[in-house]
Formats: structure tokens, C-alpha cells, sequence
């Protein structure tokens, strides 16, 4: 998946529009977790100290009503950003007419403006998230370069990404796009190996795709979480008051015949009456009495997955083991963090999502190769699917 670059072009005096992921959490106004800006700054600085006059923009929320613009702005987005850059930003409360289009002929080489949420456009008809052709190509006419560098929106057909590209204008990836492309795609389609894939949470649903892909290309797929649940039934286990999806029973039995040995499932269970960090817990090998749901994976299970990850060359995790934010239900996921943030000389990648926000809770984000910042985006480049947004950048 060899795609240009910010780096294979000329920006200098150019207006470079950046579709940065800037979907942060806002509270009363103030930004509570800055990683997502911080992660764009690579592909800022690089326009701007290359010459190119950076326009920025990114969706933040979902937008349907007047209401719901309330708390949605970007202007926190670019007061934080300018703090961050050590310089000025330049804020513009619209996303397009007059006010902004001055604004960018305004601007010297350099300069950074950002714009406000692209999802503002929803209100009247999803123009962004219908991809209105319209609004793309007003978007693509406000710059000479387009640089993709959100991968969180990458699967999807918005008129912020498909829709500028779509109209012609030079469409390269940003670094942190560049990245995601790098690790992901490569742990999939050509990874170092033993490939060892971990996959947790609630539902079988959710990773039916990339177990499917995954069968093709893991060594083992090592199954955790809620949808452990499911397999267990697959197999005429009990499972007590455990979580399961009974329309998928017949699938999970499917993809145990065609994994065959490289689909592990937990060997052991913690458990509780109910779902509740307050309640006594107990451990229980294979089946699970009535009255009893599983929350985690068990002591036997973490020591089985680490013995299984200790040759690993590659290593994907998506999903939690348990549920990791009560404390009783989060050892399997620690076990797990810990068996991977241990190898040596491998490549090892939390695909997004609840893992992601796993590893970065309990300290663990600093010892992956690389955390994605895309969760829908990343479950769907691990299940083999072409990503809108990819297919739109210029290949090398």
C-alpha cells in the first residue's frame, strides 16, 4: 500500500489543507486529553517550517442540531494547538464563505489557520458525512495540496476526505497516516512471524471480519473478552449467566472448524453474581455455574496467551480481555499488556478502541510499537477491507 506522502511534495508558498483528527474530548470549554492534537504535530510542523500556509480542520462529535454545536467547536482545538506550536493560530468560526476564504488569502508561508468543525455541515442535510460532492469541492478549492492525516476517519466516505480527493487536488498522507498504513497494513500483509493476533471484547459480532481475515494470516489468534463467551456455547460449554450472542452461536462453531489449532480460547474464568466491581468473585476452569457470568479471563488463561506471545515477531491486539475498568475484572488485561510490553525485537500494535484506551489506563502505552488512533478504521484494515479514505490518497 505504497501511498505519496507530505514528504514527497513541494509545499512551500502552497496552501496545504490538513484533514487532522481532532475529535478530543471537551469539557465547559477546556480540553481534557490533548493525545490527538499532540499526534497530528509531526505533520503540522513539517508544512509549516517546509513554507506551506496550513489549513487545518477536523470534525469533533456528531452535529444533527443547532443544539448539539453547543461544546462542538474547534476553538478550544486551536488555542490548545497554538500552545503546543509555540506560536499563533489563527481560528475561524466557519466552515466556508467570506470570513474564511480572506483568511486563507491572507495567510503567509507557514502560517496555521484552523477552521471550524466539519460536522457543523450536518446540520442541513449530512452534507460532510454524506460526503456532499458540493462541499468537498468548495473545500478543495481552498487549497493547491490536500494532506490526509486522519486515520480515525479513514473508513468512512466524508466530503472532509473522499470528497476533497475526489476533485482532483494533489491528496498525500500526513505522518500519523503514514504510520497507521505502515503497521497495520504490514502486520497484516506481510508480518515478521510467529503473527500472534489478540482479540477481546464484548462481541463476537464486532470481529467477525478479522477473525475471518486473520485465519488466512496469524500463526494464533488468541481469543478473549465478552465474545469468549460465545465460542464457549459454540463448544457445548455452561456459561452460567455469562454474556452471549445466541445468533452467532452457529458462526462461532463455524470459525473454530475452520481456525482449527490457531484459534486459543480461555482456559479459566473470573466471575461474579453480577456485573459489579462490589460483589465476591471466583475462578472457575472450562464451564461456568448458573448464577455466575464471566468477566475476565483467568490466572491460567494469562500464563497460557504468555507462553503462546514469549516467540512472537508480530503481535495485534484488539480488545480487552475483561472489563477492564473495575478493578476486580482487570487482571487479564494486565497479564496480556504485560506478556506483549515484555518481548524483545518484536512489532507489537494495539489496533484502537477499548485496548488502546486499556493500555494508555494502566500504564502500558510506552512499551507498543504503535497505538493506533483509529479504532473502526483500524478493526477495518485488520479485516482486509479497502478504507475510503486510503484509496483516495495518490500512490507513490
Amino acid at each position: 500500500m505504497a501511498k505519496k506522502t507530505v514528504e514527497d511534495i513541494e509545499l512551500e508558498g502552497k496552501k496545504v489543507l490538513v484533514r487532522a483528527d481532532f475529535n478530543v474530548p471537551v469539557a465547559d470549554g477546556a480540553i481534557t486529553d490533548d493525545t490527538r492534537i499532540k499526534a497530528a504535530l509531526p505533520t503540522i510542523k513539517y508544512v509549516s517550517q517546509h513554507g506551506g500556509k496550513a489549513i487545518l480542520f477536523s470534525h469533533l462529535g456528531r452535529v444533527k442540531t443547532e443544539e448539539d454545536k453547543e461544546g462542538k467547536s474547534l476553538a478550544p482545538v486551536a488555542k490548545r494547538l497554538g500552545e503546543l506550536v509555540e506560536r499563533n493560530v489563527t481560528f475561524i468560526p466557519q466552515t466556508r464563505g467570506k470570513e474564511l476564504e480572506d483568511a486563507i488569502a491572507n495567510m503567509q508561508d507557514g502560517e496555521i489557520v484552523v477552521f471550524e468543525n466539519t460536522r457543523f455541515e450536518d446540520i442541513d442535510g449530512k452534507k460532510e458525512s454524506k460526503n456532499d460532492p458540493e462541499l468537498g469541492k468548495y473545500w478543495a478549492s481552498l487549497g493547491d495540496i490536500f494532506v490526509n492525516d486522519a486515520f480515525g476517519t479513514a473508513h468512512r466516505s466524508h466530503a472532509s476526505n473522499v470528497g476533497i480527493a475526489s476533485s482532483g487536488i494533489p491528496t498525500v498522507a500526513g505522518f500519523l497516516m503514514e504510520k497507521e498504513i505502515k503497521f497495520i497494513g504490514e502486520a497484516v500483509e506481510s508480518p515478521k512471524r510467529p503473527m500472534i493476533a489478540i482479540l477481546g471484547g464484548a462481541k463476537v459480532s464486532d470481529k467477525i471480519g478479522v477473525i475471518e481475515n486473520l485465519i488466512e494470516k496469524a500463526d494464533k489468534i488468541l481469543i478473549g473478552g465478552g465474545m469468549t463467551y460465545t465460542f464457549y456455547k459454540a463448544n457445548g460449554e455452561d456459561i452460567g449467566n455469562s454474556m452471549v450472542e445466541e445468533d452467532k452461536v452457529e458462526l462461532a462453531k463455524s470459525l473454530i472448524e475452520k481456525a482449527g489449532d490457531k484459534l486459543v480460547l480461555p482456559v479459566d474464568s473470573i466471575t461474579a453474581s453480577e456485573f459489579s466491581n462490589d460483589v465476591a468473585t471466583q475462578t472457575y476452569e472450562g464451564a461456568i455455574p448458573e448464577g455466575q457470568m464471566g468477566l475476565d479471563i483467568g490466572p491460567k488463561t494469562v500464563e497460557k496467551f504468555s507462553d503462546i506471545l514469549k516467540d512472537a515477531k508480530t503481535v495485534v491486539w484488539n480488545g480487552p480481555m475483561g472489563v477492564f475498568e473495575m478493578s476486580n475484572f482487570a487482571k487479564g488485561t494486565i497479564g496480556v499488556c504485560e506478556a506483549i510490553a515484555n518481548l524483545q525485537g518484536a512489532t507489537t500494535i494495539i489496533g484502537g478502541g477499548d485496548s488502546a484506551a486499556a493500555a494508555e489506563s494502566l500504564g502500558f502505552s510506552d512499551d507498543f510499537t504503535h497505538i493506533s488512533t483509529g479504532g473502526g478504521a483500524s478493526l477495518e484494515l485488520l479485516e482486509g477491507k479497502t478504507l475510503p479514505g486510503l484509496a483516495a490518497i495518490n500512490d507513490k
